[in-house]
């Protein structure tokens, strides 16, 4: 009942969010500049946190929050949090700044070490992903809702591998089974070609390259609910909030559980986040 009374103000927010969002990439009215890891950030990106931030203290005033827009607190002081707030509150910062319109929302809940409420909310297409632990992943566009799926993918299908627009495609390229026949679907921002996978659109999303737990905690429990699996490029869980930096390895976002994918994907070592 606790993530179940939480869900709809939840989705309300990522939704209002997402409006202030729109808003300022319709007009313009935003400036950028770059972090200390070099990544891209905005003025819409810090008008959505402290939106958020807001709604979610004045819901859960007790439940702290990490987001990655905020200084994260050292591991000493959270690593006993039963439940923290996880939030990116704009997910596809390059792709808002590149004018492309796949950017996202994306709020999560962990409890005990692992995600149990996720929502992802896309201001260009009116699109909400969201699932809360044990009870399915849902989609909805406006009013209509629809229950989400991994696809049912058969032997002699291709693979259908959700990519970025920004990234090179030869890194993805070696690491896949040269036999097998491969469809690539390019789009913006990490959570949405995870929740491509969660919805059947998508058969796998391979990400090379520098993400936080932000990028994850959402789509973790989004795309187990629709029967997918979320793990690192050894093909091992991923974490939550165990180590001093919230830096994830490179991941693999999976559906149908019966594809062989430790034989489709070469596992990696080198990219593992100690």
């Amino acid at each position: 009942m606790f993530l179940s009374n939480l869900l709809e103000p939840v989705k309300t927010t990522a939704r209002e969010a997402g409006a202030i969002l729109w808003e300022m990439y319709q007009s313009g009215n935003f400036t950028e500049q770059q972090k200390q890891d070099s990544s891209p950030v905005t003025t819409a990106d810090l008008a959505a946190n402290s939106h958020i931030i807001a709604k979610l203290t004045a819901l859960t005033p007790h439940i702290p929050i990490i987001s990655e827009e905020t200084h994260l607190v050292p591991l000493s002081q959270r690593s006993d949090w039963a439940r923290y707030w996880l939030i990116d509150p704009m997910d596809g910062t390059q792709e808002f700044v590149a004018r492309s319109g796949d950017f996202a929302v994306s709020i999560a809940l962990v409890e005990h070490g692992w995600p149990a409420l996720g929502v992802i909310y896309w201001p260009k297409e009116d699109v909400t992903y969201y699932a809360t632990r044990s009870n399915g992943a849902f989609k909805q566009h406006k009013n209509l809702i629809n229950r989400m799926q991994v696809h049912q993918h058969q032997s002699d299908q291709p693979l259908r591998i959700a990519v970025s627009r920004r990234q090179p495609l030869q890194p993805i390229i070696e690491r896949l089974h040269p036999a097998q026949v491969i469809e690539y679907m390019p789009l913006g921002s990490c959570s949405l070609k995870s929740c491509l996978v969660a919805e059947g659109k998508a058969d796998c999303y391979l990400r090379l390259g520098p993400t936080g737990e932000w990028d994850t905690g959402a789509v973790q429990v989004i795309v187990e609910e629709a029967g997918g699996r979320i793990l690192d490029s050894q093909f091992a869980s991923l974490s939550y909030n165990q180590r001093e930096t919230l830096a994830n390895p490179d991941f693999m976002v999976m559906g149908q559980a019966a594809v062989p994918w430790q034989q489709l994907i070469k596992a990696t070592s080198s990219d593992r986040i100690l």
